[in-house]
């Protein structure tokens, strides 16, 4: 009876006293918001964006920035313009932004300017706090230096940002407490300049980035070994955060938190997503930064101490990525039109489209999460209370559960006492809910766990 390992837990609740005893109405609740968003994505739409990507013929950062028709000037330009187009819809909704810098390196051997395109929606109470979605603009053949041949990207990345366009578009008519970003960024492809760009924007303008959604080839459902499945999507999350400095180290070694980086709270929030809100698409979480060996936009994310996931599909076909156009061996190789499925990138823009809608309409996350219960037969965890919580739930699970298993509503308090909970045995977080019901991603306690930017530390200087 494998079951009553759960019943436990609902004892232990029932005999909680101080504020557990308490009811609250401030719960979790169903949205129909979010639902109607969860089907409102067009395939259509979807067609035009990469069917007018790929129509500039190559998107390679360092292709001509000058041509109305060809290149990655043009693309910049043209997404531009639809997002100051979804702007003029909903009233001057959206300021478009083109941050940029020059850059040099070694897939880039001269001086060249990367400029992002940014579109943002400046939230209603609560503006300073970012949740950004992000793609990358430009795509590359099999020599990561041609940037003359055609290299249509349409799966990466213009599946991406086709999303991603999309996702402002239906975001722009919603009202939302805090910020949402949409990002077209250049230079993935030849070292993630376009992620530092962004992530450099945000430390300057002083954003309190929650999470980066990076989407990156997210348009395929049929894998390269012929499986088709258009009911998975995998998300790419650190366990412990890029910028842990070696004290934190220590004390993450010593009481836990391996796998509990807010990037990886924002990971599994997006799975309960998918959960409730688009029963027939699954979220597969997967523990580590991004593929094997690859990387993404999202790494400068998490360099500059931000919260960031990946979004990739399921089942990859490494012969339509960093590919010349050519038929071999009866095999079509490179990154065209035909190879993306529209009802599946449907489904992934809705999973992005819901989880920020969720997320800028929920309080922040707590801060100061903290727990104690050394040689006591009780936990207690406390908090600093956030702006917009009309109250608070304590999760916890086993040490070895990838994902929480169960939870509390304990009102709008700053700390509670779980009743015959040992701390030894569990791991604990907490979450803000607001008055209408919206929830924040759960918080692990200390620096493993907080929300807040935690900038990498200063070079010693050297004498």
């Amino acid at each position: 009876m494998p079951h009553l390992r759960f019943l436990l837990p609902v004892a232990v609740l029932a005999a909680a006293s101080g504020p557990l005893a308490a009811q609250n109405s401030a719960q979790p609740r169903e949205q129909p918001a979010l639902h109607a968003l969860a089907s409102a994505p067009s395939e259509a739409r979807l067609h035009d964006t990469i069917a007018h990507l790929v129509g500039f013929g190559t998107r390679h950062t360092l292709s001509d920035t000058r041509s109305d028709k060809r290149g990655i000037g043009a693309a910049r330009r043209w997404v531009k313009a639809q997002f100051e187009a979804i702007s003029r819809d909903c009233g001057g909704c959206i300021e478009v932004v083109t941050p940029a810098q020059v850059f040099t390196g070694e897939r880039i051997p001269k001086p060249t300017e990367v400029m992002d395109v940014v579109a943002i929606k400046r939230g209603s109470s609560d503006p300073t706090r970012v949740i950004v979605m992000s793609g990358h603009l430009d795509s590359r053949v099999t020599d990561i230096m041609n940037s003359t041949s055609d290299a249509p990207g349409a799966n990466d990345d213009a599946s991406g940002v086709a999303a991603l366009m999309e996702a402002a578009r239906l975001l722009s008519k919603q009202d939302s407490r805090a910020t949402l970003v949409f990002a077209a960024l250049s230079g993935e492809e030849q070292g993630l300049y376009g992620g530092k760009v962004l992530a450099d924007y945000a430390v300057a303008q002083g954003w309190q980035v929650e999470a980066d959604l990076n989407n990156d080839i997210v348009g395929n459902s049929r894998g390269q070994n012929g499986v088709r499945d258009n009911t998975t999507v995998r998300v790419f999350s650190e366990g412990t955060r890029s910028t842990e400095t070696a004290k934190q180290a220590r004390l993450r070694n010593y009481f836990g938190g391996e796998v509990d980086s807010p990037s990886r709270s924002v990971a599994r929030y997006m799975a309960g997503i998918a959960e409730q809100y688009l029963p027939d698409f699954r979220v597969k979480l997967v523990y580590r930064t991004d593929r094997y060996g690859r990387g993404g936009d999202q790494v400068e994310f998490l360099k500059a101490g931000y919260p960031a996931i990946r979004v990739s599909e399921g089942h990859e076909d490494y012969t339509r990525q960093h590919q010349d156009l050519r038929t071999e061996g009866g095999v079509h190789y490179g990154d065209a039109l035909d190879g993306i499925d529209f009802r599946y990138l449907a489904h992934v823009t809705a999973l992005n489209t819901v989880t920020m809608a969720a997320m800028a309409n929920a309080p922040a996350p707590p801060t100061a999460v903290k727990t104690e219960g050394a040689l006591a037969t009780d936990t207690t965890v406390s908090w600093n209370k956030v702006a917009g919580a009309a109250g608070y739930r304590v999760h916890w699970r086993d040490t070895t559960a990838p994902r929480w298993q169960f939870a509390r509503t304990v009102g709008d308090v700053d700390r509670a006492a779980i009743k015959d909970v040992v701390i030894d045995d569990w791991f604990f977080g907490v979450s803000a809910v607001s008055s209408d019901g919206y929830e924040s991603p759960v918080v692990f306690p200390g620096p493993s766990g907080s929300f807040a930017r935690q900038p990498p530390e200063a070079t010693p200087a050297t004498h």
